[in-house]
């Protein structure tokens, strides 16, 4: 089932690094930034998870969780957030149940050649685990302040 925005999540269970398990209920009390990202040590996804690393305290103080979501395996993960220095856990969606649940496995061109890739997506939950805002198909510039804004926005409605 896809959730929808302003509506709860749907129940799931996904394994991060560092022996997280996510589930809505698990971070129940806190905002949740999930954002799916096609590959581990890519360009893009280095850079992106680089500007979530940068503006981590910013999130924290906003009370927000980040997660980030690609179908690499725990070990490219673990390897992946040790090399960045990463201070928020990476989920390994290696059967894809969570990219599939939002939505975010499209149909890519790669040199001249039909693939099944991730969309790079962002999603926030908000403390009571409705999904308020969805970011799709995005461009890695730009987009981790935007994301920040919405969680700050998030909190003084909540205040």
């Amino acid at each position: 089932m896809t959730p929808a925005l302003n509506k709860p999540l749907p129940d799931i269970e996904a394994l991060a690094t560092g022996g997280v398990k996510f589930t809505p209920s698990a971070f129940h009390g806190q905002a949740v930034v999930l954002y799916f990202y096609p590959k581990d040590n890519t360009p893009g996804c280095t850079t992106e998870a680089m500007q979530f690393r940068d503006h981590h305290k910013e999130f924290v103080k906003a009370g927000a969780v980040v997660l980030g979501v690609s179908r690499d395996n725990m070990a490219s993960h673990e390897k992946f957030k040790q090399n960045l220095e990463l201070p928020f856990e990476l989920i390994a969606d290696t059967e894809e149940k969570l990219c599939h649940m939002f939505g975010v496995v499209k149909n890519k061109i790669m040199y001249g050649k039909k693939v099944k890739g991730i969309e790079r997506s962002t999603f926030l939950i908000d403390a009571q685990g409705i999904l308020r805002e969805e970011w799709r198909g995005i461009k890695v510039a730009g987009h981790v302040d935007e994301v920040l804004k919405a969680v700050k926005a998030l909190k003084k409605e909540a205040a």
